[in-house]
């Protein structure tokens, strides 16, 4: 279950406080989240990862209030427990495909065999680019590869920063169905945010910033 109360957020070089609406999700519970560009979108998942401290407010995740953690714990709870798609992908560049996902793993201490990882390239449809250096990939491919990094790991949450962006309608439709059904598995959170109106109809729960 992931909850947010009565979040706000400063950058210190800003004067512009962000509020946010209170967010309570279920297990399996999926949510949407809409907004022009500017408006905190990607802050508010931010703090959902604990990459950012609220100004004030409280987020709860699996009964963890996450801001109460030090921060290797809070290190070490992100890596198990939440996966992040992020707009720009960071990967090891010295690193293949299929390395990149086995050091994931490494760090999250989470065991997946070889084929459950081969199985999830062949569904976002890159398993012919495992041996492929990344500096090597297109855009749309790097997507997938993110898709891939932020899920391999069972998560508790999926927070997903714009996933489908630079996708064309079917892969857009693969990315969703596969986070949704990832999600569903291990009765974990997804929250998208995007400006994607195209998703809006894979979603029941939707809120706009």
């Amino acid at each position: 279950m992931l909850q947010t109360e009565y979040l706000t957020f400063q950058y210190k070089k800003g004067n512009q406080i962000f509020k946010f609406p209170n967010i309570t999700l279920e297990k399996r519970e999926n949510l949407l989240i809409l907004g022009k560009s500017g408006i905190g979108k990607t802050t508010l998942l931010h703090l959902c990862a604990g990459l950012l401290t609220p100004l004030s407010g409280k987020i709860t995740i699996n009964k963890t209030d996450i801001n109460s953690l030090s921060n290797n714990e809070l290190n070490t709870f992100r890596g198990k427990n939440i996966g992040l798609v992020f707009q720009k992908n960071h990967l090891v560049q010295s690193l293949n495909v299929f390395e990149n996902l086995q050091t994931r793993l490494f760090f999250s201490k989470k065991n997946t065999t070889n084929k459950e990882i081969e199985d999830l390239l062949k569904q976002l449809d890159i398993y012919d680019l495992k041996n492929k250096k990344v500096n090597k990939l297109s855009e749309g491919q790097l997507q997938r590869l993110g898709i891939a990094l932020s899920i391999i790991h069972n998560p508790k949450v999926i927070l997903a920063d714009e996933p489908t962006s630079s996708l064309d309608d079917q892969n857009c439709n693969t990315v969703i169905k596969i986070l949704k059904e990832q999600a569903k598995l291990t009765s974990a959170n997804l929250i998208v945010i995007t400006h994607d109106h195209r998703l809006k109809s894979h979603f029941q729960n939707s809120i706009t910033l």
